[in-house]
This record gives C-alpha cells, sequence and structure tokens, in this order.
C-alpha cells in the first residue's frame, strides 16, 4: 500500500478570499493529507479579518509578515522562503500554493524540477503563466460554496452545460486527442488511461472548473463520446475516429 502524500499548503492572504479555503482543502484530500498549513500576511492589517476567522476552524498556522515598506509586498518573499525551507526538510511531499499572483510562478517551476506536484488554486483574474505552470489549478471561484441549498457540502458551482463544453474548442480538441492517443485498435481507450494523458500534457487542467468532480462526467456531459463500462473498467470511443 503506497503511503499517504504529504501537502505544504502555503497561502497568500493578500489576494486570496477566505470564503473558498474549505473548498481547497476538500480538493487537496483527494491527493493526501495537508500536513502542512501555512497562511502568509501581516496580521495587524484589518483586511485580513475574515481570513483570521478561519485559522482555528481548519487548523491553519498564521505567518506574521510585517510590511516594512510601502508599496511593497513583503508576503510575496517570506512565502518563497518557507517554501523553499519546506522543499530541503524532506517532510513534504506535494505543494499547494493559494495565490492569484504569478510572481509564484518560478519558484512553482522550482519546486517541479525538484520533482514536487504543486497544485495551484487562485482567483479567475489569475495570469496564464502562473495558471498553466500548477498542476492542476483551480480557480477558487469554482469552490466557493452556494448560499442556497440545503447546507449541505457542495462547493462546486452550477455545472457547464452541454452547449457551451461543445463549443469550447479547445476543451474538446483536449479530450478528443486524449481519447485518441490512448485508444486500442478497437478504438476503445480506459478512462485511467485518458485521465494521465491529459494530466501529462496539460498538467494545469480540472474537470472541477467546469463544475464536474470528475473527469468522466464531464466528458458524459459532452455527449460527444461513447461510454462503456467492462469489468469493472471505463471505456471511452469517439465515434468521429
Amino acid at each position: 500500500m503506497s503511503e499517504t502524500k504529504r501537502i505544504a499548503l502555503l497561502i497568500d492572504c493578500d489576494n486570496v478570499t477566505p470564503n473558498a479555503i474549505a473548498g481547497v482543502l476538500e480538493e487537496l484530500a483527494k491527493h493526501g493529507t495537508v500536513n502542512v498549513r501555512h497562511a502568509h500576511g501581516d496580521w495587524n492589517n484589518p483586511s485580513l479579518s475574515g481570513w483570521a476567522e478561519k485559522l482555528h476552524p481548519h487548523a491553519i498556522r498564521p505567518m506574521q509578515q510585517f510590511a516594512y515598506t510601502k508599496g511593497k509586498n513583503a508576503t510575496d518573499s517570506a512565502m518563497i522562503i518557507d517554501a523553499m525551507d519546506l522543499l530541503y526538510s524532506g517532510n513534504v511531499d506535494a505543494f499547494a500554493l493559494m495565490t492569484s499572483d504569478s510572481d509564484f510562478t518560478p519558484l512553482v517551476l522550482r519546486i517541479l524540477e525538484s520533482g514536487f506536484p504543486v497544485y495551484g488554486f487562485g482567483g479567475k483574474k489569475t495570469p496564464s503563466p502562473f495558471v498553466d505552470s500548477c498542476s492542476p489549478f483551480i480557480f477558487i471561484e469554482n469552490l466557493i460554496p452556494s448560499k442556497e441549498g440545503n447546507g449541505e457540502s457542495d462547493s462546486l458551482p452550477a455545472r457547464t452545460p452541454k452547449g457551451r463544453l461543445r463549443q469550447n474548442s479547445a476543451l474538446v480538441k483536449l479530450l478528443r486527442t486524449a481519447v485518441d492517443q490512448t485508444a486500442d485498435d478497437d478504438g476503445w481507450a480506459e478512462m485511467s488511461r485518458v485521465g494521465s494523458y491529459i494530466s501529462n500534457n496539460n498538467a494545469s487542467f480540472s474537470s472541477v472548473n467546469y463544475g464536474y468532480r470528475r473527469l468522466s462526467d464531464l466528458i458524459k456531459a459532452t455527449d460527444l463520446f461513447q461510454v462503456d463500462r467492462q469489468n469493472n473498467r471505463m471505456l471511452i470511443r469517439d465515434p468521429k475516429s
């Protein structure tokens, strides 16, 4: 049995909303145990009051960083130092960065070079270089629970309807290429192989960004593929191939 992956979550509290933290932790639970939870910011700043309320309920450790110079973001430097310390500590197997700041892109690339995955979480305003470097990247707007409903935990937004999915040429091309490249001679591809192909070729991709918890649900929603189950294996085929 493989050991549970240990994940270090570093939060840039200056530019991400605290409302998504529960959804972020739920997503990370799919990959392992978040044994390091550090929230960086100047806790003397009243603007972080929303984050302060989330620390104890989610067992997050506040990391104080005073703003020594006006107009300079000392939090960024502190997070980078923290990440590098953790990288060399040997106590974590993966990193998660919750930030919308593209200045962290070089940090992500450095961590990836060391063989550690980096899960990214940030707002839709996040620049593409940072989004594309993470593996995967999830927009936190998709992880904020709806104020409506029966109170049950459901951090996903409304699912993107079939029409909009099929109009997304980049998504359709990605899915069709993944199925085509992993299909056997009979044209059928195993879902696990399709998922691995997408992860290897588009690390930042996540079905959550379309409102679907699983890739299989997203593929079914497009209504572009034939789906079958044989011997506990989910198989996919592109009729146009």
